[in-house]
């Protein structure tokens, strides 16, 4: 079986097929999750913004495409779809509506730019993912700190800008909130204020958004209790970003390596981004090297011995991104022991994946909605299922590698949101996997 697509028909469905054990070389592309708050971050800036190594999925796709009609201008250079300039126009600001920024989560990261450009904020609710409730009141918060007014509607919000304040923001968040820090760095970014912020979330993601600034001049700390960032003297004329590595699909790469047995390189990914992972892979047996940007996976090597994985997402620094929870599960399901799996962050994303993975005939034991623990090795069958978020669709992959007979995933639009061609990184590996047109 091979990868085969027709040019501008989408394919219906992914089979996947039991083949040899993965082996190779293969680059991740630019993270979805760095990308989106980098491009409000460049937005937020005032400055033209380059930016290297852009993800071509859905969401970042949208995301700016939702610029070009709040009144920047994207430039894509010919025959470089990684790369792009973002700077405002010099057109006269009119308030956009966005209607189609309900399709990803990451519009709500467009806020502070907003009000800076048309001084308030008109967005429907984000969609994205339907893996639990992730609501905005800590966003809000983070805006009345600054001194915005914000109006909420059943379809939608409003945030209204506070009329020009000065002096430092202080505030502490309530749980380590990612979408809340980014708000908060970016609000600040737009009104030139110095901000102090308690309990603030450092995952990858928000120390990508603190290196840009810092490049473009703002002084920033940061520490597991405070994060501090001060304005420059004056405002940059330019900036130059790089999207780092996806972390998360190095994470998926290197389980479907381990789930064939194979061994290979997978480049692109910071070594540091990796260490929650490359625990977790250790305590499963897989020997894992991460080093510099090369994450290398060798499940040929038996001299680790496996033991039962405990895997709980969490928020704190250096704790387990909940996106790399289902595919440490599908890897689980293959190997020894009685193996926990938490995600409180993410309440309704086992409700989606457990479901799928017993379609396969995993044997999952439901502790809570947000607990499960499974007992491998476990026999899998091919059958139909259906990527109902990102990281299902991406878990199901891993678990169908080694499913007897053939699996097929629907549900491509999700899966295209996070990962503009997984299958075809799983293909340059070896693994049985094409995509079928109508």
């Amino acid at each position: 079986m091979t990868t085969t697509r027709v040019p501008g028909v989408a394919a219906e469905v992914i089979a996947v097929r039991p083949g040899p054990p993965l082996t190779g070389t293969v680059t991740v592309d630019g993270s979805k999750n760095a990308a989106l708050p980098l491009v409000a971050a460049a937005a937020a800036l005032g400055c033209p913004v380059r930016l290297n190594n852009i993800p071509a999925n859905t969401d970042v796709q949208t995301m700016l495409a939702l610029l070009q009609e709040s009144g920047w201008h994207v430039a894509q250079p010919v025959g470089k779809p990684t790369a792009a300039v973002i700077l405002p126009t010099e057109n006269q600001p009119v308030r956009p509506h966005l209607p189609q920024a309900a399709r990803i989560r990451a519009s709500y990261y467009l806020v502070p730019a907003l009000l800076a450009r048309h001084g308030e904020a008109r967005l429907p609710w984000p969609g994205g993912c339907r893996i639990g409730a992730r609501g905005m009141d800590l966003h809000f918060k983070v805006y009345e700190a600054f001194g915005d007014r914000s109006v909420l509607g059943d379809s939608g919000y409003r945030v209204e800008a506070a009329r020009r304040r000065y002096g430092t923001v202080s505030l502490v968040l309530p749980f380590r909130s990612r979408g809340a820090t980014v708000a908060a760095l970016l609000r600040a970014v737009t009104t030139g204020r110095p901000l102090r912020l308690g309990e603030p979330n450092l995952s990858p993601e928000v120390l990508y958004v603190l290196e840009a600034l810092q490049a473009a001049g703002w002084e920033t700390r940061a520490g597991e209790r405070l994060l501090a960032l001060s304005p420059p003297p004056s405002a940059p004329s330019d900036a130059a970003w790089v999207v780092p590595g996806d972390k998360v699909e190095a994470g998926t790469l290197a389980c479907a390596v381990a789930t064939t047995g194979g061994s290979a390189r997978i480049r692109g990914a910071r070594a540091d981004d990796l260490g929650p992972l490359v625990a977790a892979l250790h305590r499963l047996g897989i020997s894992t090297v991460s080093e510099a940007d090369t994450l290398t996976v060798n499940a040929q090597d038996g001299r680790l011995a496996s033991r039962p994985l405990r895997a709980t997402a969490s928020l704190s620094p250096g704790g387990l991104d909940a996106d790399f929870e289902p595919p440490l599960m599908a890897l689980a399901l293959g190997l020894p022991g009685t193996h926990l799996f938490a995600d409180a962050i993410n309440p309704g994303r086992h409700g989606n994946l457990l479901p799928q993975l017993a379609r396969l005939g995993a044997d999952i034991e439901e502790i809570s909605p947000t607990e499960c623990r499974l007992t491998g090795p476990q026999r899998l069958t091919g059958t139909g299922v259906e990527a109902t978020d990102i990281r299902t669709g991406s878990a199901l992959m891993v678990a169908g590698l080694t499913a007897q007979g053939v699996t097929t995933l629907g549900g491509l639009d999700q899966l295209r949101r996070g990962h503009a061609d997984l299958p075809g990184k799983l293909h340059t590996l070896g693994a049985d996997i094409c995509e079928v047109t109508p």
